[in-house]
């Protein structure tokens, strides 16, 4: 292992450690025998991580008496549904455990909300650790407590919060992750530039060649910025009371997006979050708060990241409608209105509760150039 950063998400009796860098699945076993109350885990992961990870942190756990069981789910959005949960839920119990036993999520984000849920419904709460193996997961869904599955209302609707007793981003995973996947993460470490750091999203735009190439020091930086600016928003509100609210940047239009797509790999996760962002920066500037160059700068940066910027990218067959209603089936939709974050600038997110369902219309209709 070279330098592991490491930062503390401050919960009071809840705060956690997240320790960042390379090397931490072969050594996760000495780091995750310091917190663990009672040496029993179970471990959940899917079919894409098992082949490269699962032997690597079985033999970590050898290394230092952990006891272990396993189970390797499907790989894939529709994993976090009720029948996986029910099945998670058979096969932990199947191991007789108690309170003590503690969870490992290994994988991407919908292996961390699903073993997190899980976790937080066993036994009226057991432990878990996030072990993030993409971009995205580490940069966001294992860091702030967000646990759920999806049901045919939308994504997300049932979970809960419950934090992790520690995360551990492995940079080294990025190297067996799928280009495509490295890109939909890579949208959220964007959007903390966004939502409140200029200087972020500038190092960003000046380092992208970096980036993609991954390098080592420049994803450890990247990951480690954004987990901080994520941990210091949840530290702030860990319900999404109001300022968390922020990190939703974009998301009420991707959640709308993959909705209309099936959750399917037609459209992944930070994919639809890219396209949420422009939607998002082209409502903030119709609405006369941000400059046209904001929208333009990021739009820019997304495309020369490789990333889409459009629905018309995937299909062209949308509706404005249809999408208004996706949306409003969001967590964040309250009384009938819709939330938006809104940016005054790139750096300056805000949180916008009223904005007329009109102008939405019409950024929608602009985007998929249905007017004038």
């Amino acid at each position: 292992m070279s330098n592991i950063e490491s930062l503390k998400v401050e919960l009071g009796s809840r705060s956690y450690m997240i320790l960042i860098g390379n090397g931490l699945v072969s050594h996760a076993g000495s780091h995750i025998a310091k917190v663990l109350p009672a040496k029993k885990v179970f471990i959940v992961t899917d079919d894409n991580v098992a082949p490269i990870y699962l032997n690597m942190l079985e033999k970590s756990l050898d290394v230092v008496g952990i006891k272990y069981s396993s189970c390797i789910l499907p790989y894939g959005e529709k994993t976090k549904s009720f029948e996986s949960l029910e099945k998670l839920l058979d096969l932990i119990f199947a191991t007789q455990p108690d309170r003590k036993t503690t969870l490992i999520a290994l994988g991407g984000g919908v292996i961390g909300d699903l073993t997190g849920f899980a976790a937080s419904i066993i036994l009226r709460g057991i432990n878990f650790i996030q072990i993030p193996t993409t971009l995205l997961a580490q940069v966001d869904s294992s860091v702030g407590g967000k646990t759920g599955i999806n049901n045919k209302y939308g994504k997300n609707l049932v979970g809960s919060f419950y934090q992790p007793l520690l995360v551990l981003a492995d940079t080294d995973t990025m190297k067996t992750l799928p280009q495509r996947e490295f890109l939909a993460g890579y949208a959220e470490v964007v959007k903390y530039g966004i939502i409140n750091d200029l200087e972020f999203f500038n190092y960003l735009d000046t380092n992208l060649a970096a980036i993609l190439a991954q390098d080592n020091s420049a994803l450890q930086y990247i990951i480690t910025t954004s987990c901080e600016a994520k941990a210091a928003i949840v530290a702030d509100d860990e319900r999404e009371g109001g300022v968390r609210a922020l990190l939703n940047f974009g998301h009420t239009f991707a959640h709308a997006l993959e909705k209309i797509t099936g959750y399917s790999n037609k459209l992944l996760h930070g994919e639809a979050v890219a396209i949420g962002m422009v939607f998002a920066l082209k409502l903030s500037h119709k609405m006369g708060l941000c400059e046209a160059n904001d929208v333009a700068k990021v739009e820019a940066h997304l495309k020369k990241a490789g990333l889409m910027t459009s629905p018309l990218e995937i299909q062209t067959d949308w509706n404005a409608d249809n999408l208004i209603s996706a949306m409003r089936q969001d967590k964040k939709a309250f009384n009938g209105k819709l939330t938006f974050i809104l940016v005054r600038s790139v750096g300056e997110g805000f949180i916008e509760t009223n904005v007329p369902e009109d102008v939405v219309f019409e950024t929608i209709e602009d985007v998929l150039d249905r007017r004038g």
